[in-house]
């Protein structure tokens, strides 16, 4: 009986080193793909082929496990060490290699590959321990069930606390130091069928100490390897559950980015807030309850303000630490003048796309739209004939929508897609761009809901802005950027297909665009 007792016991820690390993294994999967969706860009892409090519090294590593022989149990111990040791530094060694080379995604791939095929190594051998104490069936069914439940908790723990608290500085850690403990529990239950003892624990403690030192040192490393990401001094830097928030200063100007991408610069940001407002707002006659969809840092709202007629600002924006640091922070509150205070404005945090689609009580004189670019698939959807069919819905008659989309030089296939699928939806549209001195030649799509005959182009051309004040926009520059030359990048703008859901186009035309020209 004892020694059953005995058995049942090694088994059970095996599985729950197995758990562990199956926690461990899918946070350091999407750890490594939130790395690349940030460094790379096209979440949806980075995390297909971050998690396709660990399963697949996994597969390949389980291949390999049949060449290793002696003390299983040895071998085991190992295998977790150098597990801690790679997913503990994922981030720092990213961050500090995209300070010196333009070849940090290679990094963030290798360690992919050598995560992969370790863990796939690692569950054979844990089955081939544990035969010692258990049958077949139960061997391989409850080895399995166990790294199955570990990745569920381990999805869990990276959504709702690794992410959006702990952030990809300590995260990593995090798993190194729970790989750590698996490999010590075993050291100390399984220690009569080891192998070079005293190997084992210089090495363990040669681990530790390089885990206590690295989670010591890992956040001076990485604000250091971000700042040299960016030209201008670093003031603000969060990774949110839905993004990397950094602000940096030069003099006093001050620049916001999401995800490593510029969204304004406030020695110019009127030049791109003011065209995406009051064209549109002069446009209509009587403008009352506006929707912005976007607009997290607050300045569109500020436009919006000027307008004495606006009852109501819906600002719908899916991640709440972009909205409470417009609320909030001092330097976007003086930039955008405390509009989040305002009674006017009522913020919501959700998804643009769902709003607007379950949303059927309230409808919009007005709907300014100041999304991020479509460069993956799910930014897409908020560029598609779908999503511009449910805003023509959601707006009353003669009710104006625009649309910032991108760049008509640097992206032009996407930014005709997105005005060929806004005539779709039925809209009266007209194109419109502007030179933002730090963005580069920028564009917005506005349309009209009407079934009058009007050419939106001309009556956007004849908006005086008599009864607003604006720092920039006046008639003079809506001759301007309201006109277009000849179709120098693109020879037949029929080429271009209409962004679906079903079918996605948009992201593809914005990624393949004339970005070298940037």
């Amino acid at each position: 009986m004892v020694y059953l007792n005995s058995l049942k016991k090694k088994s059970t820690l095996l599985k729950m080193a197995i758990f562990a390993t199956g926690f461990a294994g899918i946070v350091a999967e999407y750890t490594l793909s939130t790395l690349a969706s940030y460094f790379l860009g096209n979440s949806v892409f980075q995390f297909t082929m971050i998690v396709s090519l660990m399963l697949f090294f996994m597969g390949i590593g389980s291949r390999v496990s049949k060449k290793i022989n002696g003390n299983l149990i040895n071998k085991f111990l190992y295998l977790e060490l150098i597990l801690s040791i790679l997913v503990s530094i994922s981030s720092v060694l990213v961050y500090t290699m995209a300070a010196f080379t333009e070849y940090y995604g290679i990094v963030i791939y290798l360690l992919c590959i050598l995560v992969g095929l370790l863990i796939g190594i690692e569950i054979p051998i844990v089955v081939r321990i544990n035969e010692e104490y258990e049958e077949l069936k139960s061997n391989i069914s409850s080895v399995l069930e166990k790294d199955y439940y570990g990745s569920l908790l381990g999805g869990v723990f990276f959504g709702f606390v690794g992410l959006p608290i702990l952030g990809l500085t300590y995260t990593p850690y995090i798993l190194g130091f729970v790989n750590f403990a698996v490999a010590l529990l075993l050291f100390f239950s399984l220690k009569n069928n080891l192998e070079k003892k005293r190997m084992i624990q210089v090495l363990f403690l040669g681990v530790f100490a390089f885990l206590s030192i690295g989670a010591y040192t890992a956040s001076p490393i990485i604000q250091w390897g971000e700042q040299e990401k960016y030209a201008d001094k670093i003031v603000y830097s969060e990774q949110t559950k839905y993004q990397k928030i950094v602000m940096t200063q030069w003099q006093d100007f001050y620049w916001l980015y999401l995800n490593n991408n510029l969204q304004f610069s406030s020695q110019d940001e009127p030049m791109y807030h003011e065209p995406l407002v009051h064209p549109a707002m002069q446009l209509h006659p009587n403008p009352k309850n506006v929707l912005v969809l976007g607009g997290g840092d607050g300045c569109a709202a500020r436009e919006l303000l000027k307008y004495d007629s606006v009852e109501t600002i819906d600002l719908v924006d899916l991640d709440p630490k972009m909205t409470e640091l417009a609320k909030n922070h001092p330097i976007l509150t003086k930039i955008n003048q405390n509009s989040f205070h305002h009674e006017k404005v009522n913020v919501q945090n959700t998804d643009a796309y769902l709003y607007i689609e379950k949303n059927k009580d309230k409808f919009y004189d007005v709907i300014i739209i100041d999304l991020p670019d479509p460069r993956s698939v799910d930014l897409g959807r908020m560029y598609s004939f779908e999503f511009y069919s449910n805003c023509y819905r959601k707006l009353r008659p003669n009710g104006v929508i625009i649309t910032q989309a991108g760049s008509p030089y640097y992206a032009t296939k996407s930014f005709l897609s997105i005005e060929k699928t806004m005539k779709a939806a039925n809209f009266k549209v007209a194109p419109m761009h502007n030179q933002v001195l730090t963005m580069g030649e920028w564009g917005w799509i506005l349309g009209v809901k009407t079934d009058q005959d009007i050419s939106v182009k001309k009556a956007l051309q004849n908006i005086t802005f008599d009864n607003i004040e604006t720092r920039w926009i006046n008639q003079e520059a809506m001759q301007l950027i309201t006109s277009f030359g000849k179709n120098f990048f693109i020879s037949k703008q029929d080429s271009v297909e209409i962004n679906k859901v079903h079918n996605p186009v948009v992201h593809r035309y914005y990624n393949k665009g004339n970005w070298d020209l940037y």
